[in-house]
């Protein structure tokens, strides 16, 4: 590595460590890395714009986050937790496998952990401590747990992000998270039954069964738009660019039309709070963007791949080291950051190996996803701290067996490629 770029990384991690935003501090770091190596400062508008002027896949990250937004404005959660409710809610710790459940149906909506966390957390957390009837620790922690699955089952807005730098198909790509979205929930859910079935917690008061068709029925119209979305793209119809904007604007008629739930002013709030959500994923782009640009002129990924030959690691190997390394970074960075600057760094080596790069993709996004809720950093517990209240030392201490689930988990999608590539195996990947 040459001075210049020591000086880089210097500069980025200090005012990282700082606290300074991401973004700022890559920009920091690049801009002494081309004064120190005489290039033109003109290189910082030139490789951010381009990058993003070239990057029309790009688009669907804001229009994934305004559907999630109008879907939010309806009466989608209630709607959703009622029929949540009815199909698990009368088996032990009922509240906890409708959590599961809800993270899962909203999943195909957000495509955000963050979003999850936010958008149906208070809500399930303040059912589940009602009366007492969970601990106020273990109603956060396995919200926390289940907001995970949020970017990990289709639409999702980091894998649109690993599409991005690796070039990978965005389908292919979202055919691959649903296997492992399903058996993070199914995981979640043998803990809970176990973690209820130990502390004798209440059963929920049972749905009647004669309730269960009508709350189905009110749940179709929010159901229907992850499967518009993945109709569109694998039936052939949309571009997943396209399909986010049907989806966006599916979501908008639902809140307007059909939830009338929706006034000029609230979507005047929306909008607006969409385009901030946007501006900031946006400007973390643009600086990792150029930040690649740097790695790629000290030619980093060729040395890594080159080393890694060298030693001749297995692929397996090569992938669990990966999850040591991702998931001690995904408690000390955002996703975006990951996404975009460390992993084009293990792009090169995981092709040298014969690594899957759908697979590869699918399981570095639930290791990042993991890291949002492993102590002393991670963002979720953070943002589920401050909505409903919850001393954080009640969260962590109660988050530790739902990790370890979700390590376990992250471990067999790893050493069976197959729970990850089957889905799009069925559907024509060749991979």
């Amino acid at each position: 590595m040459s001075y210049p770029f020591i000086l880089c990384l210097v500069i980025f991690l200090g005012l990282a460590a700082l606290r300074v935003p991401v973004a700022f501090a890559m920009y920091a770091g690049a801009i002494f890395y081309l004064l120190a190596s005489g290039q033109d400062l003109g290189l910082v508008a030139g490789q951010s714009l381009n990058g993003l002027f070239d990057g029309f896949v790009l688009l669907s990250v804001p229009l994934f986050i305004i559907a999630a937004s109008f879907m939010s404005a309806g009466t989608v959660t209630d709607r959703l937790l009622g029929f949540c409710q009815a199909l698990v809610g009368r088996f032990r710790g009922g509240l906890g496998h409708v959590n599961v459940i809800a993270n899962i149906i909203f999943a195909g909506m957000s495509g955000s952990a963050i979003a999850d966390a936010a958008g149906i957390g208070k809500v399930i957390i303040d059912m589940m401590r009602k009366n007492g009837r969970f601990p106020d620790g273990y109603a956060a922690a396995i919200t926390a747990a289940a907001s995970v699955i949020g970017p990990i089952i289709p639409p999702s807005i980091p894998m649109v992000l690993y599409a991005l730098v690796s070039d990978t198909s965005i389908g292919y790509l979202f055919l691959g998270g649903v296997m492992p979205g399903m058996l993070l929930g199914l995981c979640l859910m043998l803990y809970n039954y176990y973690a209820a079935t130990k502390r004798n917690f209440p059963r929920d008061e049972i749905v009647p069964l004669s309730e269960i068709p009508s709350r189905t029925w009110y749940a179709i119209p929010p159901l229907m738009l992850p499967i518009i979305l993945l109709g569109g793209i694998y039936g052939g119809a949309t571009t997943p660019t396209e399909a986010a904007a049907v989806a966006a604007f599916y979501a908008l008629a639902l809140a307007v039309f059909a939830y009338r739930a929706m006034d000029w002013k609230t979507y005047r709030a929306l909008v607006l709070d969409a385009g901030r959500g946007t501006a900031v994923v946006g400007v973390i782009i643009a600086s990792a963007l150029l930040f690649n640009y740097i790695v790629a002129s000290e030619n980093i990924p060729r040395l890594v791949a080159m080393s890694l030959k060298g030693l001749e690691v297995a692929p397996l190997t090569f992938l669990l080291g990966a999850n040591v390394l991702f998931l001690l970074l995904g408690c000390l960075f955002d996703a975006t950051t990951l996404l975009l600057i460390v992993i084009p760094l293990f792009l090169p080596a995981a092709r040298e190996l014969g690594v899957d790069l759908v697979h590869f993709g699918v399981i570095m996004v639930v290791n990042i996803m993991i890291g949002l809720i492993t102590p002393p950093y991670g963002v979720l517990l953070f943002v589920i701290s401050g909505i409903c209240k919850i001393p954080l030392r009640a969260i962590i201490r109660e988050i530790w067996p739902f990790i370890a689930v979700e390590v376990t988990a992250l471990v067999m999608m790893t050493a069976f490629p197959s729970i990850v590539l089957w889905l799009p195996r069925l559907l024509g990947y060749k991979g």
